[in-house]
This record gives structure tokens, sequence and C-alpha cells, in this order.
């Protein structure tokens, strides 16, 4: 096991992607802390964490608040003495323009989906300084390929490649590794989102397969193994670095194809 009787604090591990990392980690050997503004389905993670013989500590928390999430420091640390693992990877996604989205909306996608790295990087920093842990971050490819109908969620996750990348300067003296995943289409939580708000969703899916080099969308898990990479010593010398996981997305493949 990679991540053996390590302590991992996953944000947004009630659906999606998130789920997929905590119940990764836990099979790996490690303890996660599931955080999620939606109580039902952090617990609902925990509850197949703990069917498979691992252990999750719930905390209810919105990564957008500073007393939410130094809560859910104070309450990762009464159950453990340590911390080794900070996955942000809670998200909103407005699937609107600039022009059509409104000003609530576009300060409500920044404070969670970049805020959320900032405040939680900011409360766990200390603790991780101790372990020499690392930091996970979730982009996305639209980091670096936009598409229509997504301007805010596109600007905060290109921003959490630049932020990833300050934080691996400034915290590489302390032993402590940042890096960031940057998904493609994943058949989970924001995608289905996506999907449900064009007009024709099942063909928005198929259309979103083709653009992929592997001619379909990615899984979960498949993100989740990443995220386990990322976290072990397998990636001792990784930081600053974005790692893409988007089946050939990037790779420029038309849409005809």
């Amino acid at each position: 096991m990679r991540l053996k009787d390590k302590v991992a604090v996953v944000t947004g591990a009630g659906s999606g992607i998130g789920r997929a990392i905590a119940r990764e980690f836990a099979s790996e050997g490690a303890f996660t802390v599931l955080a999620d503004i939606d109580p039902a389905g952090a617990q609902e993670t925990a509850r197949q964490i703990e069917s498979l013989g691992g252990y999750a500590l719930v905390v209810t928390t919105d990564v957008s608040v500073p007393q939410s999430v130094a809560q859910l420091r104070d309450q990762t640390l009464n159950k453990f003495p340590r911390v080794h693992v900070l996955i942000n990877n809670a998200a909103i996604q407005v699937n609107k323009t600039v022009e059509d989205t409104e000003f609530s909306e576009w300060n409500r996608e920044i404070a969670v989906n970049l805020g959320g790295v900032f405040l939680c990087s900011k409360f766990f920093l200390p603790i991780l300084r101790i372990t020499r842990g690392c930091i996970i971050n979730m982009a996305s490819v639209n980091a670096y390929f936009v598409e229509p109908g997504c301007a805010g969620y596109c600007a905060t996750k290109a921003a959490i490649v630049g932020l990833t990348q300050a934080m691996a300067i400034d915290h590489g003296k302390d032993g402590i590794r940042v890096n960031c995943i940057c998904p493609g289409y994943i058949d989970a939580g924001l995608a289905e989102g996506y999907f449900r708000a064009q007009p024709d969703p099942a063909a928005a899916r198929a259309a979103a397969g083709k653009l992929h080099a592997l001619g379909r969308i990615g899984k979960p898990q498949e993100v989740a193994k990443a995220a386990v990479f990322l976290a072990s010593d397998d990636a001792s010398f990784v930081t600053g670095s974005s790692l893409v996981v988007d089946g050939g997305f990037g790779a420029g493949l038309p849409p005809s194809s």
C-alpha cells in the first residue's frame, strides 16, 4: 500500500472525483477526512469506504468560508495527530458566458473554486510543514483549452494552475510538494451538470467523448489513481506540475474525428 497510515483531507468528497479519490486513497491504506458542503453525500462516501474496511471522518465544510475551513482543520487534528495530504477538489460550475453570468454567481464560483484552494492551503500548510506533506489541487483541461458557455469555470481553473506553481515555489523549502491535476471530461459530478445544461444532453455527452483521442470521457477512478501517484513517494521529485489526465483532449483532435 503506497499510502499506508497517511492522513488525507479531501474536499468535495461527497460525490464524483472527490469520492473516487477518497475511496482510492483508503484502498491504498490512508485514513481519509471527507470535507463537503453536502453531509449526506460525504456520509455515503464514508459508508462506502468503511464497507471496504477503511476509516473516514466526515466534516461538513464550506471551503469558501474561513470559519468553516478552520473547523475542518480543528476537527481533523482532534482525530488525527498529523496530516500528510490535502486534496483541494471542491468546485462548482456555472454554465454561462460572462455577459449572462450574474455578479453573485461569479463571486461564488471564484470563492469556491479558487478561494477554497487558497483557504484550505492556508490553514493546512503549517500542519503539512511538520510532515513534509503534499497538496494536490484539482484544475481542469479547461485551464488550457476553453469551451463555450463556462467562462468563470475556465478562469478559475487557469488560476489554480498558476496558484499551484506559486505555492510549489514558496513551500518547496519546507519539503512540501504542490501539484495539480487537469482532467478532461469525467463521467461524474460537474460534467453531468454541464451535459444537462445543454439543449440535447445525450448529444452533448456523445460529442464530448469524440473530443478525446481515446474516443470516450474518463472515469473518476482514473483521476483518483493519478492523485495516488502524486501523493505517494513515487512522485517525490514532482512539484509545481500540472498532470493532464484528459484522454487526449488536449492533443487537438477535431470534433469530427
